[in-house]
């Protein structure tokens, strides 16, 4: 007669899957309350200390570490010496492990969890199953995922036993269980000690891509194992194509941009970099102020909005060629406009705000850089002019906007704005002078020569920025401040009657 033991955290399935065990004729052992569960709902067990000979101890925390337990998990009946060893000491083989483990996850997950209450969470005879069990998956089922129990029992049924592949596949994921499991206590407990020269890190494949970032390149999308807020991992895709690679890297800049801004706020966004913003008093005036500041560079782009979506400016995007559009929710009036165009990828992203700092993970040949994602926003405010030109509040406003969209911008970076949307961005060239040419350019062809204010990611150490831009109508220029040559930059400021005002925070972009 076959024997399963049985002893699960996540009862989820488990009185049917083993009643069905039971129909085909198995013997079941069962410890604790996984025993008191079956035995209240008609299944007969045997208790693990019928097995061993011996009483579960030190309050259960010694139960399932005893030859007659490990010794029909692992022998291997292939081997005449092995069976022998077990006739001569009375064991009798266990043919399926039915085992996961302690819900240490969410013990720790408590706010008020205190480490006694972590530690007695911590499963030892569990893993102890698991892996021995693994180990022997040619001759041992082992179970740890109630999503298992129908194909198992469905092969018993058929066949008598499971297939070689069946059990190669439990094998692994039975590894896997017990990975993850160790790699939370580790990091629990590296926490506590203070030890941090390990990066462990745990995700799970969402889909596989098409391609990567080119057509030859191989790549798969995974999410992380906790629900984030402006996560594209957790969207709920309404509508349109498959997400490629470079969508998802986008539409994960967009976001990231979306993040600073509370007022009705809208972006259009290219290539990683905003090619055009707005804040307004409604999500209308966002999206329209955003599509006028570069109706060429939108075109193929992402759009995020940080309000419901409405039907007026679903009917604004309608005749544009968009690849994604990205809000917290939707009208149904938006989604019927946008339903017409079955390619446009529709996604709803939950964007409440948190404090919570947010990993960054960055993979570099051979290693991988880790960092807190850059969430600061700095409040720009008149106490930062360093030149005798003083700004107003409308000054002020355009250059806080500047300044937390030239943060999303790749270095080196430059951001020119007025009245509360972007006119020209220049992004990524190898000198600020470089970058504040395009942007500025982009301002005069757009028909803004005047009133405007320019951000810049990096200090200007040189007063060739400032005497460019003044040449284009730029009368106040936000930068981090922080060159040796600060005085250079300043004294061209006065010169030419612009504004200028040190952050003392620089926002770099690689």
């Amino acid at each position: 007669m076959k024997r399963a033991l049985v002893s699960v955290s996540d009862k989820t399935g488990l009185v049917e899957f083993v009643k069905g065990l039971q129909d085909l004729g198995w013997e079941i052992i069962a410890t604790g309350g996984t025993q008191k569960l079956l035995d209240s709902n008609g299944v007969k067990t045997i208790g693990i200390s019928e097995v061993t000979g011996f009483p579960e101890i030190c309050d259960g925390r010694v139960k399932t570490l005893h030859p007659k337990v490990h010794g029909g998990i692992l022998a291997r009946r292939d081997i005449p010496e092995h069976m022998a060893t077990l006739k001569e000491n009375g064991i009798q083989t266990i043919e399926l492990v039915c085992v996961n483990l302690y819900p240490f996850k969410q013990t720790i997950a408590k706010p008020d969890v205190t480490m006694e209450d972590a530690i007695e969470n911590i499963d030892i005879g569990g893993p102890s199953m698991v892996r021995s069990a693994a180990k022997n998956w040619k001759d041992v089922n082992i179970v740890c995922d109630p999503a298992d129990y129908d194909t198992v029992l469905a092969e018993l049924r058929e066949n008598g036993w499971t297939s070689d592949e069946t059990r190669l596949k439990l094998s692994a994921k039975a590894y896997t269980h017990t990975a993850e499991y160790d790699m939370m206590i580790a990091s629990y407990m590296r926490g506590k000690a203070g030890l941090n020269e390990k990066l462990f890190l745990e995700y799970d494949l969402k889909q596989p891509l098409r391609y990567g970032e080119n057509p030859h390149q191989d790549a798969k999308f995974f999410a992380a194992q906790e629900k984030t807020p402006y996560s594209l991992a957790f969207a709920r895709q309404i509508q349109g194509k498959e997400l490629s690679y470079n969508n998802i890297q986008d539409a994960n800049a967009a976001l990231n941009v979306v993040r600073d801004f509370d007022e009705p706020f809208c972006v259009a966004l290219k290539h990683m970099n905003p090619c055009g913003a707005a804040v307004g008093k409604t999500i209308e005036e966002a999206w329209q102020a955003a599509y006028e500041a570069d109706k060429v560079s939108i075109y193929g782009g992402i759009v995020a909005v940080n309000r419901e979506l409405t039907a007026e400016v679903a009917r604004g995007m309608k005749p544009i060629f968009l690849e994604i559009v990205i809000a917290p929710s939707f009208s149904p009036e938006a989604l019927e406009i946008l339903s017409s165009k079955t390619n446009l990828r529709v996604l709803e992203v939950d964007m409440t705000k948190s404090d919570k700092p947010v990993p960054q993970y960055i993979s570099v040949n051979g290693g991988m850089l880790a960092q807190k994602l850059d969430t600061n926003v700095e409040d720009i405010k008149a106490e930062m002019c360093v030149t005798k030109a003083k700004p107003d509040n409308a000054i002020l406003d355009d250059l806080e906007f500047g300044w937390k969209i030239v943060k999303h911008v790749k270095s080196n970076a430059i951001a020119v704005v007025r009245d509360g949307h972007t006119i020209g961005v220049g992004a990524g060239q190898t000198n600020r002078v470089g970058s504040a040419e395009i942007a500025l350019k982009e301002a005069q062809n757009a028909g803004f020569s005047d009133g405007l204010t320019l951000a810049s990611d990096g200090f200007l150490p040189f007063g060739d920025t400032v005497a460019l831009a003044a040449q284009y109508g730029v009368k106040a220029i936000v930068q981090p401040g922080g060159s040796i040559r600060d005085e250079e930059s300043i004294r061209k400021a006065d010169e030419l009657g612009i504004i200028m005002l040190f952050t003392g925070v620089r926002h770099f972009k690689h």
